[in-house]
């Protein structure tokens, strides 16, 4: 029972679009990574591909970023805002079918690009791929999504508007912005568009969606889930509520100009490649000041640790959120990037924030999340979260450290110049080299999706111990109703 209606025993929050949600984000995270591992072994042996075109990796991969980011990630978060949005305004949904319909929308979107992706219908843009029917049906979603997200923040019971909707809020704004902007588009027919930029206009409105997105679906929406559940399952408060404004805001401007820092050493004005470069560097002080505004909430709680495994997922996740948003400006200081752009450096590091951040801090708050969503405070095997989280922490580990290694081999075999102007290595050459890294990759992607699948398993068995029970909202709030 999710109605908002008043019943004889009071109102109830609206969670049967929370718990759908949250059990599509798990199996979306188990689809995404197995083409993930799919695809890295491709490009370990390439003969992999079996020479079926919508098996290659040219198709699979926009497949295998769109199903972790939009259906893994995108669930969680859309589950995860719902939830937090009702408990925080003690209020539930507003519009609650229209959630639903976001729900039965957003699934829509991630079957037709799991069918148009393969078959080779694409924009060819970053993490903007999907053609322009879709791109429609993800506008009204996301249009819906403000809605229900926003009217709840309307009619909540509660004055203060906590910390977590900032961010949710502040990414959903942001995203329509991106979306809208980036896709627009000239259909020439059903599954073919052409856009509405060109030349180096477009890669600049690309890269300032692509790195966006990552900015703030990737990055705002996923601190939305780090200020409610880090001090839900710590028992304690935000270490700094003044700080967490202040990255709130500092944040959501700075991130916005960061995107030129994609397009160092192109037709791109040289001095909008400083400014992305600039900004950049700037971004380094808020990401960290959330970084650490999330460990120390942990302060006189650290003992917990130990026997928590859903805290170790949320504050390792925190620590790998900290390295790929300091390595991230790094790189993005043009002498570096000469070497770094181009090569499995750059796969790395967004693997880091990828795996290490979206990944653990979803999974640590999905696992709070779902036993509650089965009348529950636990999942069905604790130890199971904690087989899940040294698995997955170890494939990050092999993952990262061999793309890191391989990238900067890459990077200084491409520049290495014989006396007489010649290069050393032929591209052949650092291919060949790269191959023991690829391997050691395709370990790491598959323990972390063994990891994702000990994590159905868990979920799987919970739903079977618990059952769905209406949660009351508070009777203190329903008296202000």
């Amino acid at each position: 029972m999710t109605t908002t209606a008043m019943r004889a025993d009071g109102p109830v929050y609206s969670d049967t679009v929370v718990r759908l949600f949250a059990l599509a984000s798990v199996l979306w995270g188990v689809v995404g990574m197995l083409v993930g591992v799919v695809i890295a072994a491709q490009l370990t042996w390439p003969e992999l591909n079996l020479g079926i075109p919508w098996l290659s990796y040219g198709r699979l991969r926009p497949l295998h970023t769109n199903a972790v980011i939009f259906a893994f990630g995108g669930c969680a978060l859309f589950a995860t805002s719902y939830h937090v949005v009702q408990r925080t305004g003690q209020t539930a949904l507003f519009l609650p079918k229209l959630a639903m319909f976001t729900f039965v929308g957003w699934q829509v979107v991630i079957v037709a690009a799991a069918i148009t992706l393969p078959l080779g219908y694409t924009q060819a843009k970053e993490y903007a791929e999907l053609e322009w029917p879709i791109d429609l049906l993800i506008a009204a979603v996301w249009v819906a999504y403000a809605v229900v997200f926003f009217g709840t923040v309307g009619v909540r019971k509660v004055r203060h508007i906590y910390v977590a909707n900032w961010f949710f809020g502040g990414y959903i704004i942001a995203v329509a912005l991106l979306h809208i902007v980036n896709s627009a588009a000239v259909p020439a027919s059903l599954w073919k568009s052409y856009s509405a930029y060109a030349g180096v206009q477009d890669a600049m409105v690309q890269w300032w969606y692509g790195h966006n997105a990552v900015g703030f679906f990737l990055t705002a929406g996923f601190l939305g889930m780090m200020y409610y559940y880090i001090p839900k399952q710590a028992e304690r408060p935000v270490y700094s509520y003044r700080l967490s404004i202040v990255h709130f805001w500092a944040l959501i401007f700075t991130y916005m100009w960061a995107g030129p820092h994609h397009l160092h050493y192109t037709a791109l004005p040289d001095w909008a490649q400083s400014v992305g470069m600039l900004f950049s560097l700037v971004l380094l002080a808020p990401s960290w000041g959330g970084m650490i505004n999330g460990i120390m909430t942990l302060s006189g709680a650290w003992h917990k640790l130990r026997d928590d495994p859903i805290l170790k997922f949320l504050i390792v996740a925190l620590s790998f959120y900290g390295m790929s948003t300091f390595e991230g400006p790094m790189m993005s200081i043009k002498t570096v990037n000469a070497l770094s752009h181009y090569t499995d450096w750059t796969v790395g590091h967004v693997h880091s924030g990828a795996l290490g951040w979206v990944g653990l801090i979803s999974m640590g708050s999905l696992y709070y999340l779902i036993p509650r969503m089965y009348g529950r405070t636990t999942m069905y095997s604790v130890k199971a979260i904690d087989l899940h989280f040294w698995i997955a922490t170890i494939g990050i580990v092999l993952y990262i450290a061999a793309m890191w290694i391989a990238g900067v081999m890459q990077g200084l075999m491409w520049r290495a110049i014989n006396p007489d102007g010649t290069l050393v290595y032929s591209f052949a050459e650092s291919v060949k080299a790269t191959f023991p890294f690829y391997a050691i990759r395709l370990a790491g992607g598959l323990l972390y999706l063994s990891g994702m699948c000990v994590m159905a398993w868990n979920v799987v068995q919970t739903m079977r111990a618990g059952r769905p029970e209406p949660v009351r909202i508070p009777a203190v709030a329903a008296a202000h109703a």
